[in-house]
């Protein structure tokens, strides 16, 4: 029962007023209530007890976590802790890898070592590629890797160990190394092109790069510029918290799933166009609009809510999203090789009357993250259809991340969300002939 003094308490104060009572619920963290002690909270003995109705858990935690902290409201994003603007500028995606995974930043021996381990994991079984060409000649892309990463879990049945700290790094390391030799056999596959086995001597995002588009030549030479745009857009894409994706790698994990199962799953959240397929809907809307001169009818429907103006605003960012204005000065570094984009014209403009119209600020219609990548993509000669599968690569590393956070966290269980039944009451079967 609550307490009738006056004196501060770190607790939530409830009446009931079905039944007068009064319950006191302790508030953790600042402002964190645990949802189950409202099941306390019962008309009689018998009743189930209270419980929050939450659809799209847009205000519910379902964990707790040390990987990545977002602070909507001030344009924060920090990866255990750094600013995401400091790695971007002075790191590179394998050293954030180990950051996400690890904990921690790497020595320059732990690094080595990592790179090393994933640099001689990247290749994949022959018979991957077997499936792979049994595959449609214009199969999607994404569907091909979803396939792939689950088809993998068949290579590596100790993967279900996962109750093994240094069998799951194993599998962690394999993962982080076939992505982007998976990602770029299914390009090939898709363009009709053979497959170019991984070089060992390349970077990581130059590796890609050769995967991808070597033809006819010996040795290919990535551009630095590009190579190094390919390699903040993967830092910028590593994690981003407890999204779609993450949580459906977090609820599948937490079945004790492998992680190739796992990351599959997770991928298949991502081909969603709601999450993965954004920066592809900013092309087609910056595509439609066609030329700056249509931008004002176009602006006036979004006014009117008859258009939406895609790549703008973000479900947790009231500000401007951090990682769009890193990606904005990589897109003029990328122009400045590729040749400008006709589209960034309207972008530009778009950006601008967003960020200055009073309509616009006051939704936090602010530019994100996906604004300006599908432009750079699309510079570096990617098709639409390799966007989600972009993003995918980068995205392993913070899936997996989180995934071992939930195993090695005691409060995790099998997920298992409670409804709340709206259907017909209790009814008799008929025989059909009676119907």
């Amino acid at each position: 029962m609550a307490d009738s003094g006056t004196e501060p308490r770190n607790t939530l104060s409830v009446r009931d007023n079905r039944t007068g009572r009064d319950y006191e619920i302790d508030i953790h963290e600042g402002d964190v209530i645990r949802a189950m002690d409202f099941r306390q909270i019962k008309v009689d003995d018998g009743d189930f007890g209270m419980m929050t109705y939450d659809p799209a858990f847009t205000n519910t935690a379902s964990t707790r976590s040390t990987v990545t902290e977002i602070d909507g409201a001030r344009g924060i994003l920090r990866y255990r802790g750094y600013p995401i603007e400091q790695l971007a500028e002075k790191s590179n995606f394998l050293e954030v890898a180990y950051l996400l995974l690890k904990g921690d930043l790497p020595s320059s021996n732990e690094l080595d070592q990592f790179v090393h381990d994933v640099t001689y994991h990247t290749y994949i079984h022959e018979n991957i590629t077997k499936l792979l060409n049994g595959f449609r000649y214009d199969a999607h892309a994404m569907g091909i890797m979803i396939s792939s990463v689950a088809a993998l879990s068949t290579f590596y049945p100790e993967a279900k160990d996962i109750h093994d700290p240094d069998n799951r790094w194993i599998q962690i390391v394999r993962l982080v190394a076939k992505m982007p030799t998976l990602a770029a056999f299914s390009y090939r596959h898709f363009q009709g092109l053979p497959y170019i086995y991984p070089e060992n001597e390349l970077s990581y995002t130059g590796n890609f790069l050769n995967m991808l588009f070597r033809i006819g030549v010996s040795k290919y030479e990535s551009n630095p510029v590009l190579e190094r745009a390919l390699d903040i857009l993967f830092i910028l894409h590593a994690d981003h918290e407890q999204n779609c994706s993450t949580t459906t790698m977090r609820v599948i994990g937490s079945a004790q799933a492998d992680p190739y199962c796992s990351l599959s799953g997770a991928m298949a959240a991502l081909y969603g166009p709601l999450h993965g397929g954004a920066n592809e809907a900013v092309l087609r809307m910056l595509t439609e609009i066609g030329d700056v001169k249509n931008i004002p009818a176009f602006m006036e429907s979004v006014r009117k809510g008859e258009r939406r103006l895609m790549g703008f605003g973000h479900r947790v960012y009231k500000a401007y999203d951090p990682r769009a204005s890193i990606i904005k000065e990589a897109a003029h570094d990328v122009f400045e090789v590729t040749g400008k984009n006709p589209l960034l014209e309207i972008a530009l403009e778009l950006e601008k009357i967003a960020l200055q119209e009073d309509y616009f600020v006051e939704r936090n219609l602010y530019p994100n993250v996906d604004f300006y990548s599908g432009l750079i993509y699309q510079a570096m000669g990617f098709p639409v259809e390799m966007f989600p599968v972009l993003f995918a690569i980068p995205r392993t590393v913070g899936w997996l991340a989180q995934w071992e956070e939930m195993l090695e966290d005691k409060e995790q269980k099998i997920a298992r969300p409670r409804q709340v039944y709206t259907g017909v009451g209790e009814r008799q079967f008929v025989p059909i002939g009676q119907r």
